[in-house]
């Protein structure tokens, strides 16, 4: 508003179009109009404007003409209630130098004029901006500057311009003092206001600022219900029905389609960076007709019984040929000796059989699953070992059949023609692709002869069902020694006799079609993180399968898919993770871990530095009970996330239904995708899964049928899980401080210290070795973690005395904080050249890694393990030795 003391001025009056047209009295000229200009080809009505431009030239009295550089003023009328006036009103005379001062604060010359440079007729503009009206005496205002245009003149009256060329020529602003004062001080301002934004929005100073950019502030709780909520049993599936409607075994047709499936999703997620990762890697793949178990006639000449081998038909029409039965990684051969039974196949089975004067040279073996030696591949091994030609695998009734309950497809055990499938790769002595044992499978890359390789057996093995093992063990009867009862199993109409040498000759055909650089699928879809995005929350399920697979992987598939899809629509409404999240759907699992373990050998080194936790789906979901492998930094985040999830059958948290059983985390063996992840590059993992009394494992009848009416109608528990993934991907990829349980870690190494003395003690060797170097190393874990918690707590009082505000430079050392806390874990690798497990240097954890005789069991410290096995006493020394001075390094790294 104008100031009450302001003098009103009023405005000039406005001639009439007649007044302007008229101009002086001597206007009226006999030679009006003037001529045509000669170089204005312009028709009239366009030169109307000429009467108001151009009148003859009056003469004027040269001592009455103005000096040089005067400029005849021009009235404008002033807004009287501008906000740009700033000087006192009251002051006329100030009134009067800002009007002329505005008038002259823009001008261009004319070009076509080739009078003065500051001719009458420049044209000028009022600059300015909108201020509040302060009563200061001080203005806004740009520099007066003077921008000079080409002329003609400029260029026919250079005497040194040739013909043809242009000159230009530039003329620089001019500014006076002030002008000048005034423009630095006002790009000072600038500078300073832009520094200040800068260090706002961009800095460590506001952490929580950041996470607004990137993530809107949205409430951590309000995230958790909503992923809670978002779960869907439905969806989940829709999912695990397609991915059940046909088999799809790694590098095949079946296995790419749904490769691409993955990928899609993925995408219609809004994953970021969704990538397809390939390899190219050794798989065999069973022949038409190409294996076969038969009973020869005494001469050897023709075959007197034939198993049947493949499974009743059960997937129907839409769902193509089921896979036929065969193992993984086998042998190729034809082999005959005469048959031997061999209980489960341990080596001390084996043992057994020599003791009993039984020669088992150029035989061939018939074990049974699970037992003493749950590793199949470990089973076809010790049976070489032991100088058998041939291995059969079958499954008896007494430990996955009618004897432990109902069979499929009604009940949860394996039906008389029910067989299970599976490698026999050596996935405790090498993981991954065989045939590049420590280095990614990439075109190019060198490869080692199949019969060099140490991740493969030298003998056929082929797997059986316990209705054609029937006929087997009945035509040993009376053959051998008679088995002790620990050796029998539960087919009926069977008398258990070993066999030996005098048994009949059976013929174990074994061709195959096998190929060394097979290409295979993985896929990655990521969500990154706004505040450490190079560190990764990585959650990872394989898609093979043997045959149908609705619980082996792909209740894990569909849980993964469907968390994945939660997160992509928390990420379209603009919520992102402080970390990156990273859902990564794996290749040929089931044929030695390899999709997943070359991931890690491709990316070493920056998960090493980067791979800050890894969540694994495998066997999702085949019953009611949680159950999870982990390494020890899990306990606490995984009891906060038990807490919150109820199971509505037995309306009880799963934490309450967890402690019900006196539940413990589990050891991690060498079972799945974690292998790479925990044992090569020390990234902390941890398997979920609800487990059940049993599945038909690796088994056509391990489908969608199965699942939706036996293994979990409703799929309840596949929600429950769901919820339990996205509830730990939450805690670990968006909390502060990094949830992880030095202490319990500190609290394990002296239980895993204590079991390994056990061992000892029951070998009776503990007097050979002493393990004092490893008790004083986890002292000196416990210390260090004592003094490494206590950061946490004085970062939560910095905050909170901030009013919830990160002080300067906290934020960046909370990160640090963090990285130490996962590096812990990374410091426990024997990273030097030649370290890990003698023998199968792979494995660089040295607490953690898979037993060299028992693939799928845990085993703390396994390197000193096995010197102690071979009774190599100075390396066992050795190596407690080296373990002890690498957990104190890691120890004070903490700090």
């Amino acid at each position: 508003m104008p100031s009450e003391k302001s003098q009103y001025i009023p405005p000039p009056p406005i001639p009439t179009y007649d007044e302007a047209t008229r101009g002086n009295p001597s206007s009226s000229r006999p030679d009006w109009p003037p001529p045509a200009s000669p170089i204005d080809t312009r028709p009239d009505h366009e030169t109307e404007a000429q009467s108001l431009l151009f009148s003859r030239t009056r003469q004027i009295d040269s001592s009455r003409r103005a000096p040089s550089g005067y400029q005849a003023p021009y009235v404008e009328s002033d807004d009287e209630g501008s906000q740009w006036t700033l000087e006192d009103d009251e002051s006329d005379d100030g009134e009067e130098a800002r009007v002329r001062r505005e008038m002259q604060e823009l001008e261009v010359e004319d070009p076509l004029d080739s009078s003065s440079s500051r001719s009458s007729s420049s044209w000028r503009k009022r600059i300015a901006s909108s201020l509040p009206q302060w009563k200061w005496q001080w203005r806004w205002r740009l520099p007066r500057f003077t921008v000079r245009l080409p002329r003609q003149n400029d260029v026919t009256n250079d005497e040194e311009t040739e013909p043809g060329e242009t000159r230009w020529r530039f003329r620089w602003p001019s500014f006076n003092s002030a002008a000048a004062i005034l423009l630095v001080g006002r790009l000072i301002a600038v500078f300073l206001i832009l520094g200040f934004l800068y260090i706002l929005f961009m800095s460590d100073l506001f952490t929580n600022m950041t996470r607004r950019i990137g993530g809107h502030m949205f409430d951590p709780e309000a995230v958790r219900q909503y992923v809670q909520s978002e779960i869907n049993s439905e969806t989940m599936r829709n999912t695990l029905r397609h991915f059940t409607s046909y088999a799809h075994i790694a590098g095949t047709e079946g296995d790419f389609a749904l490769a691409m499936d993955v990928r899609n999703d993925f995408m219609n997620y809004g994953l970021e960076d969704v990538t397809v990762d390939e390899y190219y890697v050794y798989l065999n793949y069973p022949k038409p007709g190409g294996r076969a178990v038969q009973i020869m006639s005494e001469d050897g000449m023709e075959a007197t019984w034939t198993a049947a081998l493949e499974e009743e038909d059960v997937g129907g029409e839409t769902a193509g040929h089921q896979t036929f039965v065969f193992h993984g990684h086998s042998k190729a051969g034809d082999v005959r000796g005469p048959l031997i039974y061999a209980n489960y196949g341990s080596r001390e089975d084996f043992k057994r059989l020599a003791d009993k004067g039984i020669d088992t040279k150029g035989a061939i073996a018939l074990v049974r699953y699970y037992g003493t030696q749950g590793d199949r591949a470990l089973k076809v091994k010790a049976a070489e070992l032991a100088g058998f030609a041939g291995c059969i695998i079958y499954s008896d009734p007494a430990d996955d059949g009618f004897l432990r309950g109902d069979p499929a497809p009604n009940g949860r055990y394996m039906p008389a023609d029910g067989v299970q499938r599976g490698a026999v790769s050596l996935m405790s002595w090498v993981v991954g692709d065989v045939l590049t044992p420590g280095w990614e499978s990439n075109e190019g890359k060198p490869r080692v002869e199949k019969e060099k390789a140490n991740g493969l057996v030298k003998i056929p093995s082929i797997p059986l069902s316990w209705r054609d093992a029937q006929v087997l063990l009945q035509h040993i009867q009376g053959f051998g020694e008679p088995c002790p009862d620990d050796w029998h199993g539960g087919v009926p109409d069977v008398e258990w006799w070993s066999g030996n040498a005098s048994s009949p000759v059976v013929r174990l055909k074994n061709e195959q079609d096998e190929n060394d650089r097979q290409k295979i699928w993985n896929i990655y879809g990521k969500i990154v993180g706004v505040e450490q995005n190079e560190k990764s929350i990585i959650i990872g399920n394989h898609r093979d399968a043997w045959a149908f697979g609705a619980t082996d992987p792909n209740s894990g598939t569909a849980v993964m898919l469907e968390v994945a899809r939660v997160f992509g629509d928390l990420l379209g409404r603009g919520w992102r993770p402080l970390r990156t999240i990273e859902f990564m759907s794996w290749d040929a699992e089931e044929y030695n871990l390899i999709g997943s373990t070359e991931f890690v050998e491709k990316n070493t080194d920056s998960l090493l530095k980067n791979g800050f936790a890894y969540i694994n789906l495998d066997t999702a979901v085949s019953g009611q009970e949680f159950h999870a492998a982990a390494s020890p930094m899990f306990r606490k985040v995984l009891y906060k996330v038990l807490d919150r999830v109820i199971d509505p059958n037995l309306n009880a948290t799963l934490r309450a239904l967890w402690d019900d059983r006196n539940a413990e985390l589990e050891g991690l063996g060498a079972g799945s995708d974690y292998v790479a992840f925990q044992d090569i590059v020390g990234t902390s993992s941890i398997d979920i899964r609800f487990d059940g009394a049993a599945h038909p494992y690796h088994s056509s009848y391990d489908n969608f049928d199965w699942m939706d009416h036996v293994g979990d109608p409703g799929f309840i528990y596949h929600n429950l899980l769901g919820q339990v993934l996205g509830l730990l991907i939450l805690e670990l990829a968006d909390r502060p401080i990094l949830p992880f349980d030095m202490g319990n870690y500190a609290l394990s190494l002296g239980r895993y210290l204590g079991k390994l003395w056990q061992w000892g003690e029951d070998k009776g060797v503990n007097e050979k070795y002493n393990l004092d170097p490893i008790k004083d190393a986890i002292s000196e874990v416990e210390k260090s973690i004592s003094e490494f918690e206590k950061w946490e707590s004085n970062w939560e009082q910095s905050v909170l005395a901030s009013n919830g505000w990160e002080p300067v430079g906290l934020g960046q050392r909370r990160g640090d904080y963090n990285s130490r806390m996962a590096n812990f874990e990374t410091g426990l690798l024997d990273l030097e050249f030649g370290g890990g497990i003698p023998n199968r240097t792979q494995f660089k954890h040295v607490v953690f890694g898979p037993q060299l005789w028992s693939g799928y069991d845990e085993a703390y410290f396994p390197a000193i393990r096995d010197a102690i096995e071979v009774e190599d006493w100075p390396l066992a020394q050795k190596l407690i030795d080296k373990t002890a001075d690498i957990i104190t390094k890691a120890a004070k790294a903490l700090l």
